[in-house]
């Protein structure tokens, strides 16, 4: 399939499962707009490299997604949505009476109100070109619960009702949305977590992945964001043009549990 002509606006994205279904897009034609909120170097370097690869326009541009008027802007000053992405996100773990205020706030403004803005924004610029696609990044947290992560689950139930919503409010539009609910997907910050972990439990490298951070997937193997990519390339494409307001797990069978 191609994406050629197709801007994808991707919400977090210098890194782990934002850059890599940054780079499947890419891959597949798409132009696309890079954010985050750090706003280096890098991150216009990053932009450029990936424009140089794979042929395609590769902007960045910073919006802080706890901030409901930048992530409005980033909708702005991209000037064209085709393809819209939510997957900014971030996590804590605590205790829900222990729980800091501060830290349940950034959650629920990153991992979901966010995703209001930017859909709220960016569904008028779909409706006047005639196609659009919205694909939440919400988690098998969005259909599961775990204890100490009680924001994260919160916020990603709520990414999956508000997918509902916006397809039914699409529906007679040639706008889909959808959610890929993955399980354990292999980072790099995941990948910088398992040194710590082996040492804390005194196990090696495929015992912690095995027994430790991919206990609930019974798969045993870490997603990757190349498949969520491809799950995301799908969604995009003419086969998926009546697959609106359901989730799409990507969990290794953790959800079938």
């Amino acid at each position: 399939m191609t994406l050629k002509g197709k801007t994808a606006v991707i919400t977090g994205s210098n890194s782990g499962i934002g850059l890599g279904i940054a780079t499947e897009m890419a891959i597949a034609g798409a132009n696309i707009i890079l954010n985050s909120f750090s706003d280096s170097q890098e991150d216009h370097d990053l932009a450029e490299k990936l424009a140089k690869e794979h042929g395609v326009e590769v902007r960045y541009i910073q919006a802080d997604m706890s901030k409901g008027d930048q992530c409005r802007a980033l909708i702005e000053q991209a000037g064209r949505c085709d393809i819209l992405v939510n997957n900014a996100g971030i996590q804590h773990v605590a205790a829900i009476d222990e729980f800091p205020v501060e830290k349940w706030d950034a959650i629920i403004a990153i991992n979901m109100n966010s995703a209001f803005h930017t859909t709220a924004a960016a569904l008028p610029i779909m409706r006047k070109a005639g196609w659009g696609r919205v694909i939440n990044i919400a988690s098998a947290h969005g259909l599961r619960a775990s204890p100490f992560k009680s924001a994260y689950v919160a916020a990603k139930h709520g990414l999956v009702g508000m997918t509902k919503v916006v397809a039914l409010e699409t529906a007679r539009d040639p706008i889909t949305a959808n959610a890929i609910c993955p399980g354990y997907v292999l980072t790099p910050l995941v990948e910088a977590q398992i040194p710590d972990t082996m040492k804390k439990y005194d196990m090696d490298r495929e015992t912690v992945i095995r027994d430790v951070l991919l206990e609930r997937q019974p798969s045993k193997e870490f997603a990757t964001t190349e498949q969520l990519g491809g799950v995301v390339q799908f969604l995009c494409s003419s086969a998926a043009d009546q697959i609106t307001g359901t989730t799409i797990s990507v969990d290794g069978g953790w959800t079938a549990m």
